[in-house]
């Protein structure tokens, strides 16, 4: 099956007088710049016709504002800008799937990390307290908004051991690079483009190894919120290079609080703990922001001392790879309201059209001009079986 792009010019009707008066559920692009392939808008627009099973609503393909009916729930392609969101009508975590920032940078890797320096580059916004609150929830490292800034930075860090390289703008792991000495750092940075790292930051960490990656995160739609752990997995993608391929989740009913009472002493219950710090943290420093979505990848391995290391990496307060998982967890939880715990799982698969499970929900099989041939479902598992 290949799935064809919605294409927002194409002619699409007016909506009737009983849509205009209705909520709908609709993928939201305009003005954004991210995540546009074939594959992730096929995602995009069955999460969407899913999330408006959930709210007993319809779902619509995506058209101008002015035709929007006057109660409309967004599933956006990135995190919003709350300049951005509030002229749409977004107000609150109920009005989207996603979440809204009041600066740009808050919705990306850099504010995981301080400046190297109190006199080094920033944008207008920056919050240097958070970087004290968070220090103990992630792994050493700077964030950087101009090269001789990240220069020192990785110098800083290179004492230590190897530097992963990190610019901004990427997703999924693409475009990192490890070094381990200041020349390597200088070709690593003067390749870089100069204007994203002004405007968008490099982020410079300490590298680890053996690494497993965790995913800790949240979701409410229609009066049904759910918390979760899991497990990332990598795959080969067409070009040979590692790519995301997936994640199994452990999804429960309830808050992160009712995630961690789940939970003993161990590796998970570490990443967990430093999700909820960071989270809270963010929400001190940039009280502008809130999320229906919410999720942050927790990083667990070895520094180049042999010591472990934990520490959330990133957060996504937009739609993303687990989203589907999410979304059949949250299902399962609506068609069963005694229902606790469910297993989720999502898959994304390059190569030959793959077997996808009987019960699974296919969001995308078939050729992407971009990544090539692919594969992407979703299902909920119940000890150990399909449910």
């Amino acid at each position: 099956m290949t799935v064809l792009p919605v294409s927002v010019d194409s002619p699409v009707p007016p909506p009737s007088a009983a849509a205009l008066a209705a909520e709908v559920v609709m993928p939201f692009t305009q003005g954004l710049r991210g995540h546009a392939s074939v594959h992730e808008q096929a995602t995009r627009q069955e999460i969407a016709r899913r999330v408006a099973a959930l709210k007993g609503c319809a779902c619509i393909e995506e058209i101008p504002q002015p035709l929007w009916p006057r109660r409309t729930y967004l599933v956006p392609s990135d995190t919003l800008l709350a300049a951005v969101a509030q002229p749409l009508g977004i107000v609150g975590p109920d009005d989207l799937l996603g979440g809204v920032v009041p600066h740009a940078f808050v919705a990306t890797k850099a504010i995981s990390h301080p400046l190297v320096a109190a006199d080094a580059a920033a944008p207008a916004g920056w919050n240097t307290a958070l970087a004290g609150l968070i220090h103990h929830a992630v792994l050493p490292g700077f964030a950087a908004f101009s090269r001789p800034d990240a220069q020192r930075a990785g110098e800083a860090l290179l004492a230590a051991g190897a530097v992963r390289v990190k610019p901004v703008g990427a997703t999924g792991g693409r475009g990192q690079t490890v070094v381990r000495d200041a020349p390597a750092l200088a070709a690593c940075l003067a390749a870089l483009d100069h204007a994203a790292v002004l405007e968008q930051g490099v982020v410079l960490e300490r590298n680890l190894t053996e690494v497993r990656t965790y995913s800790v995160g949240q979701v409410r739609v229609a009066g049904v919120l759910a918390s979760y752990h899991g497990v990332q997995y990598l795959t080969t993608d067409n070009t040979g290079a590692q790519a995301y391929g997936g994640s199994d989740l452990t999804v429960v009913r309830g808050d992160f609080h009712a995630l961690r009472a789940a939970l003993g002493a161990g590796p998970v219950r570490t990443a967990v703990d430093q999700a909820l710090a960071y989270d809270a943290a963010v929400r001190d420093c940039y009280p502008g922001f809130y999320a229906s979505r919410i999720n942050y990848d927790v990083a667990q391995g070895l520094d180049a001392d042999g010591q472990w290391r934990s520490g959330v990496l990133e957060q996504s307060w937009r739609i993303g790879g687990a989203t589907g998982a999410e979304v059949a967890a949250l299902e399962a939880f609506q068609a069963d309201g005694a229902l606790h715990t469910v297993q989720a799982r999502c898959v994304e698969r390059y190569g030959p059209a793959a077997r996808v499970p009987e019960r699974a929900t296919l969001y995308f099989q078939g050729e992407d001009p971009e990544a090539g041939p692919l594969t992407k479902y979703a299902e909920v598992l119940r000890d150990g079986h399909t449910a």
